[in-house]
């Protein structure tokens, strides 16, 4: 990946699912540091030492999954859905502007238009330092998507094969 970029074949180098440790081991030994991390980051697992860590390194967050997947309810959650109608906004709406405002970038995913619209409209508004401490209070303060750290899931990933 350095040599890609090097050469200007790439414009940027990216991980995913580096956790703190392992993202500044790479960055304490890596010629070029890499220039984003994508993680697992939504109100439900806020992982704030993490990006903690990629500021200290100057590495952007990326969330996959920033609307948890739908698990806990969160289009529905009674939390969001307090912050976000104090907005004239939905729950999804304040869980994404709050991910924003921790300067994380967000991708959600939808097949609906209407959705993809929703997501793109949170742009006019800011959550209070309040409403930032009451989604970042949701955090469970572990995934319960994944177990990056269990030897079944390193199988199971390491079993996907992109090319030959």
């Amino acid at each position: 990946m350095e040599e890609l970029y090097e050469e200007g074949k790439s414009r940027a180098i990216g991980v995913c699912n580096f956790y703190p440790e392992r993202l500044a081991d790479l960055c304490l030994n890596a010629k070029i540091k890499p220039m984003v991390n994508q993680v697992e980051l939504h109100p439900f697992f806020a992982q704030t030492g993490a990006l903690e860590t990629m500021k200290e390194f100057g590495v952007q967050p990326e969330a996959w999954g920033p609307m948890a997947e739908g698990k806990h309810g969160i289009f529905s959650h009674p939390v969001l859905t307090e912050i976000g109608a104090k907005y004239g906004k939905t729950a999804a709406q304040a869980a994404l502007r709050w991910n924003v405002q921790r300067g994380v970038v967000i991708i959600p995913k939808s097949v609906h238009k209407e959705r993809m619209e929703e997501n793109l409209n949170i742009w006019d508004f800011r959550l209070s330092d309040e409403d930032m401490e009451a989604i970042r209070a949701l955090d469970l303060g572990h995934s319960e998507i994944i177990d990056h750290g269990a030897a079944d899931t390193a199988k199971f990933l390491n079993g996907w094969k992109i090319h030959e």
